[in-house]
């Protein structure tokens, strides 16, 4: 095994509200499209959404048909400047994205903030302080 992440997919059970999340609010374009899995154009990794039912039939019922509890995963946004990480996030959460924590600045040196797709997963829009040296997300 390398240590390295060849492909994320979010489980969904709502594909319809999850592919126009992500397509009309976050951008995503998808280049796969096999009806119960969708995979999108994401430089740097691959990214899909995945109706759970999927999952039940080919690996587990036990595994994937229980209720997820809790966070599950965090997408983490570059945005070019902290005034985006404001634009984006008022754009996303109008757009229907759910308000998690408006932005803010960031001990680590970042600019952040955090809303929830429709499965409830949280993530973040992020930008650099100007001035810090620290590397990004």
């Amino acid at each position: 095994m390398k240590p390295k992440i060849a492909l994320i997919t979010l489980l969904t059970t709502d594909m319809p509200a999850m592919r126009a999340f992500y397509e009309e609010v976050l951008g995503f374009k998808p280049i796969t499209e096999l009806g119960a899995y969708i995979e999108y154009h994401s430089e740097g990794v691959r990214f899909a959404i995945c109706e759970t039912g999927v999952m039940v039939e080919t690996v587990s019922a036990a595994e994937y048909s229980t209720a997820p509890q809790g966070q599950r995963v965090e997408l983490a946004f570059p945005c070019d400047s902290p005034a985006e990480v404001d634009r984006e996030f008022e754009r996303i959460t109008a757009a229907g994205g759910r308000a998690v924590r408006t932005p803010a600045n960031m001990p680590w040196g970042q600019r952040a903030a955090f809303f929830a797709d429709p499965e409830g997963n949280i993530h973040e829009l992020f930008a650099d302080l100007p001035g810090d040296s620290r590397e990004g997300n």
